[in-house]
């Protein structure tokens, strides 16, 4: 027959004799050596803890000052995008105040002036990729041209056969469709 102790007896063993001294068995022991170990991985986390959320409001900063600068640089470019054509087309302007200037010009020392200016525009727009439509003979293209007449006429159906102004395209996109009219087959 085994003998169990009670709660009663088992807290009498612990206890010191009246004399004060301690039983052989009954060693006081030292409080789990696991417990400084968890303080010190307590603390690592805490400091890697720290060391992520540093690095993050810094990535954070970082993120928030890229977009800032990006807005600004967005706000410059269109702020100053003219800029390049702006400083083409002065010269164009310095020839027409030019010419206005002169006195006692012939018709043909304007027409002459005239075509340098022309001649200077053309630049202006060519170095923007600003480019004419001038579609005389072409097939009718309703995404370049504008008609605004059909005329009987010997060449092809939709052909266009006079350009009453021109169109422009900026790269690829028409600014200003071309007026024009279109052959239509003669009747009978």
């Amino acid at each position: 027959m085994t003998h169990q102790k009670t709660h009663r007896e088992t807290s009498q063993d612990a206890l010191p004799p009246e004399g004060g001294e301690v039983a052989p068995d009954a060693t006081v022991q030292p409080p789990p050596a696991e417990a400084p170990g968890l303080e010190e991985q307590l603390r690592l986390a805490e400091q890697k803890a720290q060391e992520r959320e540093d690095a993050w409001l810094r990535a954070k900063a970082e993120a928030d000052n890229t977009r800032k600068r990006a807005q600004e640089e967005i706000a410059k470019a269109s702020r100053f995008s003219l800029e390049g054509f702006a400083t083409a087309l002065l010269p164009v302007k310095d020839s027409l105040e030019a010419a206005l200037a002169t006195e006692n010009t012939t018709v043909e020392q304007i027409r002459a002036g005239v075509e340098v200016t022309l001649k200077q525009l053309q630049q202006a727009l060519a170095k923007e990729n600003v480019h004419e439509i001038n579609p005389v003979d072409d097939k009718f293209d309703p995404h370049q041209h504008q008609a605004i007449a059909a005329l009987p006429s010997d060449k092809d159906p939709n052909q266009v056969i006079n350009v009453l102004q021109k169109g422009y395209r900026l790269h690829d996109r028409i600014l200003r469709p071309a007026l024009v009219t279109v052959a239509k087959a003669k009747d009978g």
